[in-house]
């Protein structure tokens, strides 16, 4: 292992440990590896060190979370560095050995790159997503990795066909809607260029792509505000569709600290498109502190638009309407790997994996 990533690192350091920590070990990539239940020895042995993985993950963030460590105590910190970089050295070292034993199993090499992912070493994390798809380019999920990836560090159309890919795959999986919406509208310039689109076009693309993610998880709050939240960057502002966003995301609340923070929100909008008070009404039902200091700079908000024209709202989604520039273009070829049909059915040389892990004589 390297010596540690400067995330962790900067992780023990933060003034907030538990969220820092947790932004960097939980993040959420999307899908499981899948292990069918079977007493296929292979399949359990990876399963074994999956299971591990998990649980030096945890171990890792509740060292993080109880340690009293002074940020000057530089013994201290080299501790607990030396104790991080070992336990995590232990699930490296598994998965290495797991697949030197078995070179062709290629949800093995997507574990993998998804714990390289967990602790920020994205590149290596990308080498083993790629000899996974190579060994099985039929497994959606690693098509969605991969997107991830590109979306995140570049080669943004690659993102695009990756996740086209994955939901060509699995239609029924939302999180390759909100991961691919969430690209689109990030990226709203290349989508524009990519797709031939408006701008507005653009935002339709992304939000028709929230709105399967939605009918596939109706009950994800998350996902729902996601969704709501979109609306703040299209101008003018399609203030119906705004406020039914916020408003479905009302009735997925389960208790009242999260129907405040949607109330937030709904108080936002009306106050941005003059519906004063609604939005003081609103305003007055937020009583949780962790409001407060948003609920007082929405209020006073509301004392400054009162003497301001409402900015220009429209009701109603506009049409999507292509780019007038080349219409009839197709979108440029993207620069993505050999699609599966052009892929061998079988490999014998994986020359992307570590030396370690390639077969004999490669």
């Amino acid at each position: 292992m390297n010596d540690l990533t400067l995330s962790l690192l900067a992780a023990v350091l933060a003034t907030n440990q538990p969220q820092a920590v947790s932004n960097l070990v939980q993040q959420s990539i999307g899908v499981s590896v899948p292990l069918a239940t079977t007493n296929d020895p292979v399949v359990q042995e990876l399963r074994a060190v999956m299971i591990d993985d998990d649980t030096a993950l945890d171990e890792v963030q509740a060292w993080m979370n109880t340690n009293q460590i002074a940020p000057g105590d530089t013994n201290g910190l080299a501790t607990l560095h030396a104790k991080v970089r070992d336990r995590l050295d232990e699930v490296r070292q598994q998965y290495q050995s797991f697949l030197h034993n078995h070179p062709d199993n290629a949800r093995g090499f997507l574990a993998y790159g998804s714990f390289l992912h967990d602790i920020n070493e994205e590149d290596a994390a990308k080498a083993q997503y790629e000899n996974s798809r190579i060994l099985d380019p039929k497994n959606p999920a690693v098509w969605n990795q991969l997107a991830n990836y590109y979306g995140e560090f570049g080669g943004i159309t690659n993102a695009f066909a990756d996740y086209t890919e994955a939901i060509r795959l699995d239609p029924d999986e939302p999180v390759y809607y909100e991961n691919f919406a969430t690209t689109v509208y990030l990226y709203r310039k290349d989508a524009r260029d990519y797709y031939g689109l408006t701008e507005q076009g653009v935002f339709d693309k992304a939000l028709d792509l929230y709105r399967e993610a939605m009918k596939l998880d109706p009950d994800n709050l998350v996902l729902a505000t996601d969704y709501a939240e979109c609306y703040y960057g299209i101008k003018p502002m399609r203030t119906n569709d705004a406020l039914t966003a916020w408003s479905d995301c009302l009735k997925l609340c389960k208790d009242e600290n999260e129907r405040q923070g949607v109330m937030v929100h709904l108080a936002r909008i009306k106050i941005a498109v003059g519906r004063f008070d609604q939005a003081q009404a609103d305003l007055n039902t937020i009583t949780n502190a962790a409001f407060e200091g948003m609920r007082k700079r929405l209020e006073k908000s509301l004392v400054d638009h009162k003497d301001k024209p409402p900015e220009p709202a429209s009701a109603t989604t506009p049409p999507v309407t292509p780019a007038t520039a080349s219409p009839t273009a197709p979108p440029p070829a993207p620069a993505v790997p050999a699609p599966p049909e052009m892929l061998p059915a079988t490999v014998t040389n994986l020359e992307a994996a570590p030396p370690g892990l390639r077969p004999a004589g490669n």
